[in-house]
Formats: C-alpha cells, sequence, structure tokens
C-alpha cells in the first residue's frame, strides 16, 4: 500500500526524532531515533516482526505476508531495554485507511499470551473507516472498551495525531492534540468495576491485576500504521 507521510496535518515543526535543548533539559528521551529499531523486539521474543520497517523516518507495521488488512501476526512489539513506572509518554501516530492498532503501557509478557493479555491499551484507529468504529470506547484515544475519548480530537487518517499518556502513582491521563480526552486511576475500585464492564473481565492478566511497572508496547493489528517522535520522560 502507498501511503504518502509528506501531507498536511503535521504535528510541529521539530526535527523529527530529535529533542530539543529544553525536552533534554527536562529529562526526555527518545525511543525511536528515526533510522532503526534499537531498542525494540517482538512480544516474548528477541528479534523484530518482519512486518515492521523503516518510512521516511517513522516506524511502520503493514499487513503480513499471508495475512488478510485485520488479521495481526503476532508482531506486537515492545520496547525491551526498560520498563518504566511513573512516566509521560508521548507519540505521533498515523493511520492508513481502515487503520488500527494500539498503544500498550505497565505491559507484562507472559509467554503465549498476546500483549493486550495484561496491559491496558490506548486506541489507535482511523475513525471513520475502521471496521471497529461502531462503539465509543474503541475510538482513537480511548481507554480501549472502557473509557471513551472526544472524537472530535483527532485528525482523519492520512494525518499525524500526537497522543500524551500520562503514569503517576496509578493515575493515568490520555492526552490527545492537546486536549485531555481520558482519566482513570488504576488498582482501585473504580478500575476494577471498570474492567467487570470490559471484554477484560475473564483475561487473568486484568483480573489478577495490572503490573506496577512495565514495558511500552505497539500493536500489529494488520493495518499500516505510521509512528514517529517516541519520546518518555520518568516523573
Amino acid at each position: 500500500m502507498i501511503f504518502s507521510l509528506l501531507i498536511s496535518g503535521q504535528v510541529s515543526a521539530q526535527k523529527m526524532n530529535q529533542l530539543t535543548k529544553k525536552e533534554k533539559k527536562e529529562g526526555w528521551v527518545l525511543l525511536f531515533n528515526g533510522k532503526n529499531f534499537d531498542g525494540w523486539r517482538q512480544c516474548n521474543s528477541t528479534a523484530m516482526p518482519k512486518n515492521w520497517t523503516i518510512d521516511q523516518q517513522a516506524m511502520r507495521v503493514f499487513t503480513a505476508e499471508g495475512k488478510k488488512p485485520g488479521q495481526g501476526s503476532n508482531g506486537d512489539i515492545v520496547y525491551g531495554t526498560k520498563k518504566f513506572k511513573n512516566f509521560e509518554l508521548s507519540v505521533d501516530w498515523n493511520a492508513g485507511k481502515m487503520g488500527n492498532s494500539g498503544i500498550f503501557f505497565n505491559v507484562r509478557e507472559v509467554p503465549g499470551k498476546p500483549i493486550y493479555y495484561a496491559a491496558p491499551e490506548i486506541q489507535i484507529l482511523d475513525n471513520v473507516d475502521a471496521t471497529d468504529n461502531k462503539i465509543a470506547s474503541h475510538l482513537a484515544g480511548s481507554l480501549y472498551d472502557m473509557i471513551a475519548a472526544d472524537p472530535k480530537t483527532v485528525k482523519p487518517a492520512g494525518q499525524w495525531n500526537n497522543i500524551v499518556i500520562r503514569v503517576k502513582d496509578g493515575q493515568v491521563t490520555h492526552i490527545q492534540n492537546g486536549v485531555k480526552v481520558v482519566s482513570y486511576t488504576l488498582w482501585t475500585p473504580e478500575w476494577d468495576a471498570m474492567v467487570a464492564k470490559s471484554k477484560f473481565k475473564s483475561f487473568p492478566g486484568f483480573t489478577e491485576g495490572i503490573s506496577k511497572d512495565g514495558y511500552i508496547g505497539l500493536q500489529d493489528h494488520g493495518y499500516p500504521i505510521w509512528f514517529r517522535n517516541i519520546k518518555i520522560r520518568e516523573l
């Protein structure tokens, strides 16, 4: 699928995958250098999946050989260099037509289980044409299947969006394109009640409790999605 990233909707004029002096002083570090997958690997494995590539200074996941759009190929990845606990994570993302993916934090790797088995997911979606756009909490920026984000904050497929995920002592916020769209607190009765009403109610990874720290992860859902300017600072 040919898809140009040189389009409108640039998040900022800042150089791709680089930190400003101010960001460095504030403690931000890059998780992606725009050139290779240093630090990244397949979830529950050691190498990068074949359906990820570097495209115009962005990570691109695409439909794997032999798969149809929407069929992942166990190509979920984690930044496996370090686990994080309290942090701000900023990611620019761009969905192809019908695109669907996710960003995960506090990932706990469980052999034989997918990345979403035991980690909260921030939804990445083409809200207009994706097949999974019928439920509000499945739209972009949402805490998947639990709390809906305001869809008016999302730019359409083919344009860059930014999501900032802030986690501090269990308190989590999602800021989408500069707007706070979701907030919740892990490890509370309110969290347990949300899990009980979601698709994760029978997932041992959720019923046992989300980890106190973990890896940052990105999902392979069998659609073309681009990621860049992935940076984090510990709080």
